[in-house]
């Protein structure tokens, strides 16, 4: 891509050593107007001084908007509606965070008459194709800049960076005493990189920002109680909350007891194994509470429906297909399911773990007299020879063929 093709870019920047140097690298290299761009996502603190950080190093301005609501609403949410877990432990924070993010951007590039979008992913990891699946999808028309792949990029490594941040004057954090990457969000906070790149290696106890460690946890259990709606939480302890607060009550409540901590060498989309890890306490919660309610509302078949879809679901998030027809395709289904499932789960959290107490729905299927061992109830027992005697017909017709003899059948 020739230098002149760039007029103007918006960039997605979050005031680190990579997007803070990327800023100046390509406003100097593409000789062009740079927009910063900083969604807010749940990052706490991380968004002070942003601005003035960013105008210093080149922009010629700041977007600093809070999408948290929104991301909550129109992402985390139906996501969570899916029970999604990738590779069994990983609750996709910042996957599902980067759509978010993409979509405001795009949204961003066309109200400034940009011509081209940037990120500072690098072309090892999983958030360039998240991102520029999005920009593929939303936005066609508009160039897309990924610095750590560009041919002339003369950056090898973190030192090269801070050389550099130290000979423009570009304010950036103190990197050299951090050693790992952090991701911070209303889902989850990640790590990965530096020591963490050893997997026999046990992580810092202190890197941990949102939960304390289990044993430093209080040494009495706590109940909570969170409602659904449709398939969505609405209230915490009786208490309704918007999407955005309810998942940081969420994530206060579980983060005390030191719940959702993960360590996980996951496979990234490019095909190369990562390890990273993770603390989400308030997904973590929520995942819980919604599976108990489902386990009244949803008749078995459509659960399992349901659970068959989950690890596409997950991985289709994981891989940047958000904006993918498939995905599209495979929401409506899930949302469909999640009709019916409202109601009130009890968690109990006590020193890392979290278990269901109760759940109680007003869609339950659940009948206790059907249930109960002490009443027969409108439940024939003798019923069950006929549906065992059809049920295993085939069993019977291999036996008698000799066939498939299964494993210690002697």
């Amino acid at each position: 891509m020739a230098t002149s093709e760039i007029k103007k870019l918006v960039l997605a920047y979050s005031g680190g050593l990579d997007t803070s140097v990327i800023l100046r690298w390509v406003r100097d290299f593409y000789r062009c107007e740079v927009v910063a761009f900083c969604a807010d996502v749940g990052q706490a603190d991380e968004t002070a001084g942003l601005e003035q950080k960013a105008l210093q190093t080149g922009a010629s301005k700041l977007y600093l908007e809070d999408l948290r609501e929104e991301f909550a609403r129109d992402f985390v949410f139906p996501m969570m509606r899916a029970n999604a877990v990738y590779e069994s432990y990983y609750l996709l924070g910042t996957a599902i965070a980067r759509p978010a993010i993409a979509r405001r951007q795009v949204e961003i590039a066309r109200a400034e008459g940009a011509d081209a979008v940037g990120h500072g992913a690098t072309g090892k990891g999983n958030d360039q194709v998240r991102f520029e699946f999005a920009f593929a999808r939303l936005a066609p028309e508009l160039k897309v800049v990924a610095p750590w792949r560009h041919p002339q990029w003369p950056f090898r490594g973190r030192a090269d960076m801070l050389a550099y941040a130290s000979e423009k004057n570009i304010p950036v954090p103190v990197t050299a005493a951090k050693p790992y990457s952090m991701d911070r969000n209303l889902v989850h906070v990640s790590y990965e990189g530096g020591i963490l790149e050893d997997p026999w290696r046990e992580p810092y106890d202190d890197m941990f920002r949102i939960t304390v460690s289990p044993q430093s946890a209080p040494d009495a259990p706590e109940y909570v109680e969170v409602e659904y709606a449709g398939g969505d939480p609405v209230a915490i302890n009786g208490e309704r909350l918007s999407p955005a607060a309810l998942i940081e009550r969420a994530n206060a409540l579980a983060g005390r007891h030191g719940v959702g901590r993960a360590d996980l060498v996951e496979n990234r989309y490019v095909g190369i194994k990562s390890r990273g890890v993770y603390e989400s306490p308030g997904a973590t919660l929520l995942l819980h509470a919604h599976r108990a309610v489902e386990q009244l509302a949803l008749d078995r078949a459509t659960l399992h429906l349901r659970d068959s879809l989950m690890p596409r679901y997950a991985e289709m998030v994981y891989n940047g297909h958000w904006f993918a027809p498939e995905r599209d395709a495979m929401q409506a289904l899930i949302d469909r399911t999640q009709q019916s499932v409202s109601g009130v789960a009890r968690l109990k959290l006590f020193k890392g773990g979290v278990s269901i107490a109760g759940r109680k729905s007003p869609n339950s299927l659940y009948d206790l007299e059907l249930a109960s061992f002490e009443e027969a109830g409108a439940y024939q027992q003798a019923d069950a020879d006929g549906f065992i005697r059809l049920n295993s017909m085939r069993l019977r017709a291999l036996a008698r063929l000799g066939r498939c003899k299964p494993e210690g059948g002697r």
